[in-house]
């Protein structure tokens, strides 16, 4: 059972702390539990309860009137909200609800359709990411479940792996090649898959090697087939591992290529690369830099 504070409350539903203890003494509309130490946390229920409030209360429904439903009249009132006020903040909501419950059916038709409605791309980076930057703070914080990051993971991986399969190949007269992977230990393959999405979208062409790629095995592939660019992510910084050094390392290894990164947890800095190296900050960096080298 995973287990909540209420400030990631307030995170996942952004709804504030205060408003949260508000809610809990004049409507009692959730009532947390508390440690030996008298520290309030919370449960996937009360999580779930949260959301739906929130999504509820976005819409104009007064808390003293929600607070008098029955889950059933809540029930039927999301559904009702949903279908007539569909928006980004209700499916990102609706998406954390479907991990709580690991309901993968509920999860792959509320993908599908946010797909159907905005597009492959722009329904990733409005609202699959933005999901997974909530779920992934609370991962980082030991308050998901394994298992449910799990869960959501791959269901995400096989979308975009799916997506990718499906491209017939797209004609680039201006093609280049990128080498695609993830150093050793690093295990996060979204965002990479991701990048792999986009670029053969854009026509170019993609050695992918995936997740805890070993140092020697990038070498070997970089003696046996030639690429123009190198693009490599680390989500979490490791205790043994020196993403800055081995980034080094690697345009040692390749002074001729261009070295693009993506690494949210480090700053710039001008003493530590050469200008063969891109810091790629978001998505959007990504798409400018693969217009820029078709210009």
């Amino acid at each position: 059972m995973a287990v909540y504070s209420i400030k990631e409350l307030e995170s996942l539903s952004g709804i504030k702390a205060h408003t949260i203890r508000i809610w809990e003494k004049r409507y009692n509309l959730i009532e947390p539990y508390r440690t030996t130490t008298n520290i309030r946390y919370y449960t996937d229920q009360e999580l779930k309860k949260i959301l739906n409030v929130a999504m509820l209360n976005r819409h104009g429904i007064k808390i003293s009137n929600i607070a008098r439903l029955s889950d059933k009249e809540m029930k039927e009132e999301i559904l009702r909200v949903a279908r007539s006020n569909p928006n980004l903040e209700n499916t990102i909501d609706s998406l954390i609800i479907s991990m709580i419950d690991m309901d993968e059916i509920k999860f792959n038709s509320i993908v599908n359709k946010t797909i159907s409605k905005y597009g492959f791309t722009a329904a990733f980076i409005n609202v699959v990411y933005p999901f997974l930057e909530k779920i992934g703070v609370l991962w980082m914080a030991g308050d998901v479940s394994p298992a449910q990051e799990h869960f959501v993971s791959n269901l995400i991986r096989q979308k975009i792996i799916s997506a990718v399969d499906n491209f017939s190949h797209v004609f680039n007269p201006r093609a280049q090649k990128f080498l695609l992977f993830l150093p050793e230990g690093e295990w996060h393959e979204i965002g990479l898959l991701f990048a792999l999405y986009l670029l053969k979208e854009a026509g170019h062409d993609v050695i992918y090697l995936g997740q805890s790629v070993p140092y020697s095995d990038v070498l070997a592939t970089g003696s046996a087939r030639n690429f123009d660019h190198i693009l490599v992510s680390s989500t979490v910084p490791q205790t043994e591992f020196d993403f800055i050094t081995y980034l080094k390392d690697l345009g040692g290894a390749y002074p001729d290529k261009r070295i693009l990164y993506f690494a949210g947890y480090l700053n710039d800095g001008p003493d530590y690369f050469g200008k063969n190296y891109f810091h790629l900050k978001s998505v959007k960096d990504l798409q400018d830099y693969i217009k820029k080298i078709e210009d």
